[in-house]
């Protein structure tokens, strides 16, 4: 009994991180109502970075930085957390939670694409099929809003695009980051990076808009404040740990799958929570994109290494 309990939680732990950054859209979404981009981002991965650095001063985590090469990590940043989560959140600001799930549920695609061409992964025909699958899936999605023209919803999903193809270079990355770092020295490492970029940016973004006060504004919202605890302390420091504790424990046969709940948790709560639409076509294209991420993972042979954050 006690290696069923045992085995069953990694699973549990699975669920628990899918569901995590499932919600993460939503609180995305919510608190863009009361910020804008860049703004979000300075607070989310400034609240992380201080409690990643918390945790370990008291000694909780451990992270060993000396003479290692961090400078390494910069190429790293700019992939993830930069140009990921800049294309994620512009994209959540501009379609909705639950589209925005369905479109970086690619990003598994995008591994298995870019491992084909910069590793010279071959692609069997399965793979390739399970692809073209996926691609179409976004394809109907964009066209919920009837006719294709360059408005903001298609600049959203364009952004969605960018922040599954920065994933995508971003795992490409890390399997030589990993060699010298562990996941969560890179992890501390980007957390960081993100506070200096998204601050800087954002603070650089008030002052020419010729308010710097206006910055920390939305701070006095205890609606923000929530919703930053969320995307800090719960989905970029407790998701984290749950992800690692299931990749350490279970083949990548059953850890990539649990992946496509963070999408079915995304369109619910999106559909639920914020009242957003949810057509027979949105069901298509889902399981259009579902359906190609289990086929490129299954028919594949290389394992889908896990994200330092999906969302």
């Amino acid at each position: 009994m006690s290696s069923k309990a045992s085995s069953g939680l990694p699973v549990l732990a699975g669920i628990g991180m899918a569901v995590i950054w499932g919600f993460s859209f939503l609180f995305t979404k919510e608190t863009l109502d009361h910020t804008f981009p860049l703004q979000l981002l300075g607070f989310r991965f400034g609240a992380a970075a201080i409690l990643l650095t918390v945790l370990k001063l008291t000694g909780l985590i451990r992270i060993n930085l000396k003479g290692k090469p961090t400078s390494s990590l910069l190429l790293l940043a700019l992939f993830q957390p930069g140009l990921y989560f800049i294309g994620e959140t512009w994209g959540v600001k501009w379609t909705s939670a639950s589209e925005a799930g369905m479109v970086i549920a690619l990003v598994p695609v995008a591994i298995a694409t870019m491992a084909a061409i910069f590793l010279k992964e071959k692609l069997n025909p399965k793979q390739m099929l399970s692809i073209a699958a996926s691609v179409l899936g976004v394809l109907v999605i964009v066209s919920t809003q009837g006719k294709l023209q360059f408005g903001e919803h298609l600049w959203g999903i364009l952004a969605l695009l960018l922040a599954v193809l920065a994933a995508g270079a971003y795992s490409i990355l890390a399997r030589h980051s990993s060699k010298k770092f562990t996941p969560l020295e890179i992890t501390f490492v980007m957390m960081w990076a993100g506070t200096l970029i998204f601050n800087v940016l954002g603070i650089g973004q008030s002052v020419f808009e010729g308010s710097l006060a206006a910055y920390l504004r939305p701070l006095q919202l205890s609606s923000v404040l929530w919703a930053i605890f969320y995307l800090s302390a719960i989905s970029s420091v407790l998701a984290f740990f749950l992800s690692n504790y299931m990749f350490a424990a279970l083949p990548a046969s059953q850890s990539a799958p649990i992946f496509n709940l963070i999408t079915v948790v995304a369109v619910f709560s999106g559909v639920v929570y914020r009242g957003e639409q949810f057509s027979w076509i949105h069901a298509v294209g889902i399981t259009l994109i579902i359906l190609g991420v289990w086929g490129t993972n299954v028919f594949g042979r290389t394992a889908i290494p896990p994200l330092m954050e999906s969302a």
